[in-house]
């Protein structure tokens, strides 16, 4: 023992060994614990862009037939309520017409009732001309029976349109419903989609010099992406890096200094400088090559086009990736 460590005295009571003892105990039931605890809580990595697209896939699966069938009903709808507008504009004039008619009878009800029986037919009760009653009252029921079926046909007519909108009126009710219904759906599935979306990363920009981009998973690329379109109209110059010339490694190599990532100045070296990745999995920020002997290379941006510096003569520009052979694409973040 060194000499300034002086040896414990002991105690009175309970032996040191049983004192090692319950430590030595206490120490395994904790780490034992510890080991427990990890086992049972698991560290879960968050889910990659791939498993989230997936998700999102999924429920739009879901969500699009609801939103074509939100359509059909909503043009169906359309549709019933001009037939009832229609109808309830061809039932104004039957409504009038037999309302006139009603009180045309009435009209003449009350007139008997107030006041008796009218001239006319005084007159026709005491003419003395042989015939002449029978024939007058004859003409007045046929009047009467004329009425009758004009204001009869009026009624037909007027409660046919009633009954025909009130099926439509039931029709529209239920497609209301139906369209509340898939409107709640529609909005359900949404806020779904919408709380995937929020744990992707940033995947759209609009950098200058360039089209709207889709589909940037990756901080690295999307500076990139900005620093080389911003370079759109600079002059190609064999040899040139930058910052206001370049060839075609040269803008690549650029763009990626600006992210913070460090490439060669020569298309053969990129090549090798980051993970191959086949064209339908290719993404923007990806660099493309092109030619058997990778003699050129460019910034993907998807969508089938790129910006790249092509040759002498030609300055930095957003181009089509079909007008040469592709070697293939490299992730190089």
């Amino acid at each position: 023992m060194p000499p300034y460590r002086h040896a414990p005295s002991q105690p009175t009571g309970r032996p040191v060994g049983t004192r090692r003892v319950v430590r030595r105990l206490l120490t395994l039931v904790a780490a034992v614990a510890v080991g427990a605890g990890l086992l049972a809580a698991p560290a879960h990595a968050a889910p990659s862009v791939d498993e989230i697209d997936a998700q999102i896939d999924k429920q739009w699966e879901k969500l699009e037939p609801t939103i074509e069938q939100f359509n059909k009903v909503r043009s169906q709808l359309k549709a019933n309520q001009k037939k009832s507008a229609d109808l309830q504009k061809k039932m104004v004039p039957l409504e009038l017409e037999s309302a006139l008619a009603m009180n045309k009878v009435g009209d003449i009800a009350s007139r008997y009732y107030m006041q008796g029986p009218s001239q006319e037919m005084g007159a026709l009760l005491v003419s003395t001309k042989p015939g002449t009653l029978a024939e007058q009252l004859v003409i007045l029921d046929r009047l009467a029976q004329e009425q009758h079926r004009q204001i009869a046909g009026v009624l037909a007519v007027r409660d046919k349109y009633n009954a025909q909108k009130q099926k439509l009126d039931q029709l529209i009710a239920t497609e209301k419903k139906q369209q509340a219904d898939l409107s709640a759906k529609r909005k359900q599935i949404d806020a779904e989609i919408k709380r995937l979306t929020k744990m992707l990363p940033v995947t759209s920009i609009r950098p200058a010099g360039c089209p709207k981009i889709d589909g940037v998973v990756s901080s690295a690329a999307r500076t990139a992406i900005k620093t080389a379109c911003a370079q759109v109209g600079d002059p190609y110059v064999w040899g040139a890096t930058g910052p206001n010339s370049f060839d075609c490694s040269g803008l690549t190599q650029y763009a990626y200094k600006a992210a913070g990532i460090s490439l060669t100045h020569f298309t053969g070296a990129q090549w090798n400088e980051g993970r191959h990745v086949s064209r339908s999995d290719a993404r923007p920020g990806d660099l493309v090559f092109f030619g058997s002997d990778l003699h050129h290379v460019g910034l993907y941006l998807g969508n089938g086009v790129m910006v790249h510096a092509p040759r002498t003569g030609k300055p930095v520009q957003v181009s089509s990736i079909s007008t040469m052979p592709i070697a293939g694409f490299v992730r190089v973040y």
